[in-house]
């Protein structure tokens, strides 16, 4: 009997578990702590007296989302301290397309990025009604908020995410501007990386303390271009690149000696190259460096 209720209990969390990972990363940005988030929860249904629980869903969704907001907070003191810019931790989504999501908001690397400079609760009721769709009435019960303030979360985080993020280009166009600045990039050429970068980019380089990368954002065409020639010779030299798929849209993971050492991915408005992101730590690079071409 008891084997039974546990079956059927890791039925429900098996099915659901995928939005349960696409929430907890979303908010997150790591898939590590968002694995750790998704497994507390297991734990917890699983000594829970699920009898009582009428909406098994609803109950694993609200613990999920609960847990990632203490772990967002907590996470926000220890990135406080991290060595030089922060970046997501990538996932490879050929390998889960949609990553438990019933559509693909707030999932790229820039978004997430701007995603971090919102309160965990503001992230949260975003990542909900954005990615999700849930209705206003369930964020509100899942936060402990009030429908209104549920709304009011939204409406300013979309507001303040339009701002700083203008329309991004069509994915087709996102691999086109990157293929043109890894060619650019690796030859050194200066005019062909001005054409290519928005006025105000920025360059991120993460590296965590565990690879070497600049502590501080490059911003400016000028700047940034240059910064990008000055290491071209030995950033390139005996790379071998493969494009991967990463948070949904086009990235190279490059190695040396078999051995991945950076990923590089963009993001692109109708101005050019607005962000580039040099993501060198290696504890972020080891999930997504089993990916395959996409």
């Amino acid at each position: 009997m008891v084997t039974n209720a546990l079956d059927e209990a890791a039925e429900v969390f098996g099915e659901v578990r995928p939005r349960l990972f696409g929430i907890a990363y979303r908010v997150l940005g790591s898939s590590a702590e968002a694995e750790d988030v998704v497994q507390d929860t297991w734990l917890r249904w699983q000594a829970y007296e699920r009898e009582t629980v009428r909406d098994p869903v609803g109950f694993l969704v609200t613990t999920t989302t609960r847990l990632a907001i203490n772990v967002a907070r907590s996470a926000r003191v220890r990135r406080e301290s991290y060595v030089g810019p922060w970046l997501p931790e990538p996932v490879d989504t050929s390998a889960d397309p949609a990553l438990g999501a019933e559509r693909g908001e707030a999932l790229e690397m820039a978004v997430l990025m701007l995603l971090e400079r919102l309160s965990p609760t503001q992230r949260a009721a975003y990542v909900l009604r954005e990615a999700f769709a849930y209705p206003y009435d369930q964020i509100a019960e899942v936060i402990q908020s009030t429908e209104a303030n549920a709304r009011q979360l939204v409406s300013r985080a979309r507001k303040q995410l339009t701002a700083e993020q203008p329309e991004r280009v069509a994915p087709a166009e996102h691999r086109r501007l990157l293929t043109a600045f890894l060619a650019a990039a690796r030859a050194g050429d200066l005019p062909a990386l001005e054409k290519l970068l928005a006025a105000d980019v920025i360059s991120y380089s993460d590296g965590g303390g565990l690879a070497r990368a600049t502590k501080f954002p490059v911003v400016g065409r000028d700047h940034v271009s240059k910064f990008v020639r000055a290491f071209h010779t030995r950033f390139w030299a005996d790379a071998t690149i493969t494009w991967v798929e990463a948070n949904g849209r086009a990235a190279v993971l490059l190695r040396r000696d078999g051995t991945p050492y950076a990923l590089v991915t963009i993001s692109a408005t109708t101005e050019g190259v607005d962000r580039l992101m040099w993501l060198l730590n290696p504890e972020k690079l080891e999930p997504i460096s089993a990916s395959g071409v996409a």
